[in-house]
């Protein structure tokens, strides 16, 4: 039976990793909230703006379309402030995004290290719970003195145009500005519910529209700018990492959730998002000043509020009232004049232009913008009309009344044939119209598999320079700096893989409630399997570990027997070595007894020997004596 729960539930997980992974993600993809700013944008953002403070407007103006962020989840793009936090030479310049009253979360910080010789290092690093750690971005330095950065208009919004036409990246504007003895810090005055007057925020897009958009500045992004792994700014850690970071507890816990994973649940308007940058590309190209539509209706919505029926979240104020009924697309973009009906069924956000006609976006665009010579054409046959009618005006004094009469029936007839030639004609125009949008979509259908097949190579060109260049600094690195790289690269691929499972398991939970259920029946029957597998090994544990106790208190006595047995042969050693010394201490008495018993039995001898020799000169002497006399 647990055999039996376990491969059924390897099979459900196969099948889900099998469907998610149907979705092609892009190397961009990092599965975190960061995808939706885009820093190449942001460091080309940064490039081009002459202070600091035009760089935070650009930033949170709604027609850069570089600002994706909702990290609170208020279903509105955050207001990022930009500050300048200097030490020494070194700005930086942190982007903070304001999400409560007190609450504050950091984007990412871009460093300006000058140094001699008109030398500057600049580098924009993505915040670690955003981006993940040591996500870097840097221009691709010149190797040569005078060569042009770049020398084409890549951005158009409002009514400027941006040429990138630096030498150095000494002679970036802002560069200059913030190195002028003239600069004081610029910190953001703006916080939580006080905004300047131009600020509106919007709803966010959904990340796949988003992407699609800026897949389009790829080539740009990537001929400017590379990723590095490495810190320019040596005291990084130290002073900004340290002592002027902020972390927001909120995109913390809503990180840890997974509740930023439904930004990537529409990979169908990625083409949407690339058709805007094309038409966005095309009107910067033709010198038209005409914006294109921005897509208002691919944004990501919150939960449907009612008016008038059922409309959805933000139906946005209008300069004149508009009517509503049935349900209603996400945003309706104010007008300059008029009002506007919507039907049950419409879909697609509506856009002002300088005349005050109203234009639908994506596919109706180009029939707004053929809108006027439809009308040149009616009135020119209105014009004709009233010139074939004139002479009748003019002769109809001198006439008779019957003459009148046949001439106003005449000119009723020319007016109805003239009522025709114009329906016809207003038929002929509509009908070229729709020709006209058909081989334009044709076209734009031509150059989008163009460049997707542009971009394919120009990704597996990078892709190769990239290993090329990896290769080169890996060969030119000390093997403790190649160590540490490894284990921190392995650690990120871990992250980015936890996250992409983590994705994936989200989306098939959304996906496939159904068998998410049964998936939970199994997966309760597998967790009592487990609950008593682990009882059944908590029970071996517990009788491993009452057997490994015996054994070591058995062998805690064999280990007392051996200190008891050692010690009893060193104590019978020691009686032993006792008696052998008591044994050399008695013979050595022995013999010393022995000795002076030879000793005084030598003197004895030694004595009577001269007792005798005394008794013999004695008995000598008597002799004598008595022959004397």
């Amino acid at each position: 039976m647990k055999k039996s729960v376990i491969t059924s539930v390897l099979a459900v997980l196969a099948a889900l990793t099998t469907t998610v992974g149907a979705q092609n993600y892009p190397k961009e993809y990092l599965g975190l909230p960061g995808d939706n700013l885009n820093l190449y944008a942001v460091m080309d953002l940064f490039r081009n703006a002459p202070t600091l403070e035009a760089f935070e407007r650009s930033l949170n103006e709604k027609d850069s379309r570089i600002n994706n962020l909702d990290l609170n989840g208020d279903w509105r793009v955050d207001y990022i402030a930009v500050s300048d936090y200097r030490d020494g030479k070194v700005h930086n310049i942190v982007l903070r995004a304001v999400l409560g009253r007190n609450e504050y979360q950091d984007v990412a910080v871009i460093t300006v290290q000058k140094l001699k010789k008109k030398r500057v290092f600049i580098q924009i690093i993505g915040d670690e719970l955003l981006y993940g750690r040591n996500y870097i971005v840097e221009p691709i330095y010149a190797k040569k003195h005078k060569v042009r950065y770049s020398d084409s208009p890549v951005y158009y919004y409002g009514d400027v145009t941006i040429y990138n036409n630096y030498y150095d990246i000494w002679d970036w504007p802002v560069v200059t500005h913030i190195y002028s003895p003239y600069y004081d810090e610029w910190s953001s005055s703006w916080y939580w519910g006080y905004y300047p007057t131009w600020y509106e925020p919007w709803s966010p897009w959904y990340w796949d529209y988003y992407y699609g958009y800026h897949s389009g500045w790829h080539n740009h992004y990537h001929s400017c700018y590379h990723n590095s792994d490495r810190y320019r700014y040596h005291r990084y850690n130290d002073y900004y990492y340290h002592s002027v970071r902020q972390e927001s507890p909120t995109v913390q816990r809503r990180v840890a959730e997974g509740n930023y994973r439904q930004t990537y649940s529409r990979p169908e308007q990625r083409v949407e998002g690339a058709d805007l940058q094309r038409r966005t590309h095309a009107a910067v190209s033709g010198g038209t000043r005409s914006q294109a539509a921005s897509g208002d209706g691919v944004r990501r919505q919150a939960a449907p509020q009612s008016a008038s029926g059922t409309a959805t979240d933000a139906a946005r104020r209008q300069a004149t009232p508009q009517s509503v009924s049935g349900r209603a697309s996400d945003e309706t973009r104010r007008s300059a004049s008029g009002t506007e009906g919507r039907s049950a069924t419409e879909s697609g956000s509506v856009r002002r232009n300088s005349e005050g006609t109203v234009s639908r976006s994506t596919s109706e665009t180009e029939a707004g913008r053929r809108a006027p010579a439809t009308t040149v054409r009616t009135e020119q046959g209105n014009a004709s009309a009233a010139r074939e009618s004139a002479p009748v005006r003019r002769t109809s004094a001198a006439t008779t009344p019957a003459e009148v009469r046949a001439k106003s029936n005449e000119s009723s007839v020319a007016e109805e044939r003239a009522s025709e030639q114009r329906a016809a004609e207003a038929r002929d125009a509509q009908n070229r119209a729709a020709e006209a949008r058909e081989s334009e979509r044709r076209a734009s259908e031509a150059r989008a598999a163009q460049d997707r097949a542009a971009e394919q190579r120009a990704s597996e060109q990078r892709a190769a320079e990239q290993r090329a260049s990896e290769q080169r600094a890996a060969e030119a690195r000390e093997a403790q700096n190649r160590a540490a790289e490894a284990r921190e690269s392995e650690r990120r691929a871990s992250e980015a893989r936890a996250a992409q499972d983590r994705a994936a398991e989200q989306r098939a939970s959304e996906q496939r409630a159904a068998e998410q259920r049964a998936f939970e029946q199994r997966a309760s029957e597998q967790r009592a399997a487990e609950a008593r597998e682990a009882q059944n090994r908590a029970a071996e544990a517990r009788e491993s570990e009452r057997r490994a106790s015996e054994a070591r208190a058995a062998q805690d006595r064999a280990a007392e027997q051996r200190a008891s047995e050692q010690r009893a042969s060193e104590q019978r050693a020691a009686e032993q070595r006792a008696s052998e010394q008591r044994a050399s201490e008695q013979r050595a008495a022995e013999q010393r007894a022995s000795e002076q018993r030879a000793a005084e039995q030598r003197a004895a001898e030694q004595r009577a020997a001269e007792q005798k020799t005394i008794q013999g000169r004695s008995s000598e002497t008597g002799s004598e004596r008595p022959g004397r006399r």
